[in-house]
């Protein structure tokens, strides 16, 4: 019988290749190892039953018609859905999970550089300037968390240990550790209206494109802070840059954007009161390996029959 043929479409595959010897699955299966930028044989899109890729270009799904199985290096999956090529029979499962630690470190790191002095302070090195300077504690603050997955549970306990009022929105709005309340959707200008600081980790659907805009900035408090860490889409450029400069909002932290590298023109760079981050919240020096770790046991589930963990919901977009 013909081993299913997976097909690693990624540059640095190693990581990859390794994980799957070492889970014994090597011998149940054809790999083949192809660059991002290059174009696969048509012989091997052909016979490909599972793959790992970025995302290949438009159409050539469609000449895979043996694929069964995606594997997604990404927890957003929007350029997946996108597709006309994604055949319902393919199950795509994306890598929710794996910034489960990077991800609140990095959020708490932006919480930490709002409320303390230390990038003043490093220009007054600079100068051989003594100033005297006073943090704004985070204890006793409220964090609002849109989007209490994985990511905004850990968060949620992390924050709570620094003494923080955590609240936020959660699709079925069911309890979560460490959280004060927790809101359905439809609770979201409560949390907005609450928070010192809201966190957006809302994965990108219709229904959550644009999901902040003036409106619901003006439901913020002035001295609010407004960070993202979900998807681009989630925020209107023009609404959150106008709020800011209005003082609507006292600021912004934002690591994801609509088009990556955020270009030059951007009317983010340089606004006061802005800090733009070029998308670090999910990076770890051990990150191949975390989703590594989640393909091998997708690869199992695909060889003994079973649906993937990390299944992609279609209708609701994660």
């Amino acid at each position: 019988m013909t081993k299913p043929l997976l097909l690693l479409w990624i540059d640095g595959a190693e990581p990859y290749a390794r994980a799957i010897a070492a889970a014994g699955l090597a011998d149940r299966l054809r790999i083949e190892t192809v660059p991002r930028a290059a174009t696969p044989d048509p012989a091997l899109l052909a016979e490909a039953e599972a793959l790992l890729s970025w995302g290949p270009p438009a159409g050539v799904l469609d000449r895979m018609p043996k694929l069964r199985f995606i594997q997604s290096l990404t927890a957003g999956v929007e350029h997946w859905l996108g597709r006309a090529d994604l055949r319902e029979d393919i199950a795509l499962s994306c890598a929710r999970g794996t910034h489960r630690v990077q991800m609140p470190e990095n959020i708490l790191g932006a919480l930490f550089h709002i409320t303390k002095p230390y990038a003043a302070i490093v220009a007054d090195n600079a100068a051989k300037r003594w100033t005297r300077r006073v943090s704004t504690t985070l204890a006793g603050s409220t964090l609002g968390i849109l989007g209490l997955g994985a990511i905004g549970a850990e968060l949620a306990r992390k924050a709570a240990a620094l003494e923080m009022r955590v609240i936020g929105t959660k699709r079925d709005g069911a309890a979560v550790p460490h959280v004060e309340k927790v809101f359905a959707p439809d609770g979201t200008d409560a949390v907005l209206a609450q928070s010192d600081f809201v966190v957006l980790l809302l994965p990108a659907t219709p229904e959550t494109d644009n999901f902040i805009d003036a409106a619901r900035l003006a439901r913020m408090k002035k001295t609010a802070w407004l960070l993202n860490f979900g998807r681009g889409a989630l925020i209107k450029d023009d609404d959150l840059v106008a709020a800011v400069r209005a003082g609507t909002i006292t600021g912004a932290v934002l690591d994801v954007f609509r088009t990556e590298p955020l270009p030059a023109e951007s009317p983010y760079w340089g606004e006061d009161g802005i800090l733009v981050l070029p998308h670090i919240g999910g990076l770890h020096p051990e990150r191949d390996g975390m989703v590594a770790a989640l393909m091998v046991e997708n690869l199992r589930r695909f060889l003994d029959g079973a649906a993937p963990s990390q299944l992609v919901d279609r209708r609701a977009g994660y």
